[in-house]
């Protein structure tokens, strides 16, 4: 069974306490850590430990201890000192994974340069995210090894009436169904067989280049 990572979540605000929370609904151990006495009375209600405490301190963050912890986010405002330096000491304090909210590109390159493993700007994401769906209608995500591979959404009306492997998407357009879900029902199928006839109404998720998708009539 692989182990659950150990969380430390520095920085309660909506942000990070978002991610703590669905972190715990995924049955990860998640501590939180902030100055502010309001965040930390709300996380308690929550989170398996919280701490009060100034993490621009690095005396503060060794007395809380983070041998036991595989992953730390760094979540703490507009703060770039803060949490350039936060980094910076949990590297020196040997975290194997420190994640860092930055609040633009140049904070972003700082934080890298000091040693973050992995930065995200929470604002640009979501931009990301509303212009694909506003300009590929059914897209559910974009593959991160390569942007011009996505997930996306299908409605069935050209194709119905014929089976998988009449449509063939896999030659024709090198792409692959994931799952169908019929009309009328909640859930999707997942790895359909190749007989599996497609209906007028139902919905199909597909894998693929997004050139190739737009040429799939569905």
């Amino acid at each position: 069974m692989v182990q659950k990572a150990q969380i430390c979540v520095i920085g309660l605000g909506k942000f990070g306490y978002k991610v703590g929370e669905l972190l715990l609904k995924l049955n990860h151990q998640v501590i939180g850590i902030d100055v502010d006495p309001a965040h930390v009375q709300r996380a308690q209600k929550l989170f398996h430990q919280v701490y009060e405490a100034d993490i621009s301190h690095k005396q503060a963050l060794e007395q809380i201890g983070f041998r036991e912890i595989t992953h730390a986010l760094i979540s703490v405002g507009d703060s770039i000192s803060t949490s350039a330096m936060t980094t910076m000491y949990l590297k020196e304090m040997k975290v194997p994974n420190v994640w860092v909210k930055a609040i633009n590109n140049d904070h972003a390159t700082l934080l890298r340069k000091i040693g973050a493993d992995d930065v995200i700007i929470p604002e640009h994401i979501a931009a990301i995210q509303l212009a694909d769906r506003i300009h590929i209608p059914g897209i559910i995500e974009r593959l991160p090894f390569d942007p011009d591979m996505i997930i996306r959404e299908m409605r069935i009306d050209k194709l119905a009436g014929k089976t998988l492997r009449e449509i063939d998407l896999t030659n024709r357009h090198n792409s692959q169904i994931l799952a169908i879900r019929r009309q009328g029902e909640s859930h999707y199928r997942y790895i359909p067989k190749a007989d599996d006839l497609l209906k007028a109404g139902d919905s199909i998720i597909v894998i693929g280049n997004n050139r190739s998708l737009d040429k799939i009539v569905p």
